[in-house]
């Protein structure tokens, strides 16, 4: 059997990255290619922990992988990790790095929240959640691709939420298919809205109130997080790029009223398009 070899187990995480997730993806064509490449690997990770509701019909299925991936990172894994060009390349990245294994294994354990239909109690609970998820990722980010910053981690949980709110209401319409809940309880009781009201996809006055609330506390996250990045080093400011589409959606969500539950995915063109603007405006530029 053929050894898979480094370039192209980093060509794999690549078309992984950009096939499920193509903001983050795009998001890398603008750093160095040592760090490209790096910053592919935790994004493949991501991708391949994120999806794994979405490959098994039971959530007991889903617990043996999220496992396997915890046995992995603190070198438990059970086979080895040569058949599996995103374990291969993330343990890499690790190693040059020296990135925290506890950061990545949090991860996944918060993704066991996605195997069940419980909903999200409270918006603290879901701060949580986005923080040690998409908040990870950009620490994480951070840790590649700059010296260390005594800030580094509040600005990347402020980056995650910020980002992960904005997750949240894009993936509405498949999540209301699925009756799962990420839209918090309190948050839906503030508003008078119930669970079956989400899961009936209708689009009502205190949903669309609701979810004007939820966008509300996602720019605040933003603020927090671009404030923060100006005491921040030059270095790191790339790795939030991904905010410069934060920025742009909710602006287009203040422009228009649209459906929540009909899904308008940003097209490829208008993610580049954004991305690389914001790349050349000092917020996001590394000099």
């Amino acid at each position: 059997m053929s050894v898979a070899s480094p370039q192209s187990d980093a060509a794999f995480c690549a078309g992984l990255v950009r096939e499920h997730d193509f903001d983050r993806y795009a998001s890398t064509l603008f750093v160095a290619p040592e760090i490209r490449r790096a910053l592919l690997s935790l994004y493949a990770f991501n991708v391949e922990v994120s999806r794994i509701r979405d490959l098994v019909s039971q959530p007991l299925p889903g617990e043996v992988r999220q496992q396997w991936w915890r046995d992995t990172l603190t070198g438990h894994e059970h086979g080895g990790v040569e058949g599996n060009p995103v374990a291969a390349e993330l343990l890499l990245t690790v190693q040059r790095f020296g990135l925290p294994i506890e950061r990545l294994t949090r991860l996944v354990d918060e993704h066991q929240f996605d195997l069940y239909n419980d909903p999200m109690p409270t918006m603290a609970a879901l701060d949580g959640y986005l923080g040690d998820t998409s908040g990870a990722l950009f620490a994480l980010a951070a840790q590649v691709i700059a010296p260390p910053f005594a800030d580094a981690d509040h600005l990347a949980h402020h980056a995650g939420i910020a980002q992960g709110i904005m997750q949240v209401i894009a993936s509405l319409p498949r999540d209301a298919a699925h009756r799962q809940l990420y839209v918090p309880l309190d948050l839906l009781a503030r508003h008078g809205v119930s669970q079956e009201e989400i899961f009936a996809a209708k689009a009502t006055p205190a949903i669309l109130a609701m979810l004007t609330d939820l966008r509300e506390q996602a720019r605040q996250h933003l603020g927090h997080t671009l404030e923060l990045a100006r005491e921040a080093p030059p270095a790191l400011r790339p790795s939030l790029l991904p905010l410069a589409l934060v920025r742009r959606d909710l602006a287009r969500g203040e422009r228009r009223a649209d459906d929540p539950f009909q899904p308008r995915p940003r097209s490829h063109l208008a993610t580049l398009w954004t991305l690389w603007r914001a790349a050349r405006t000092a917020g996001f530029r590394s000099r």
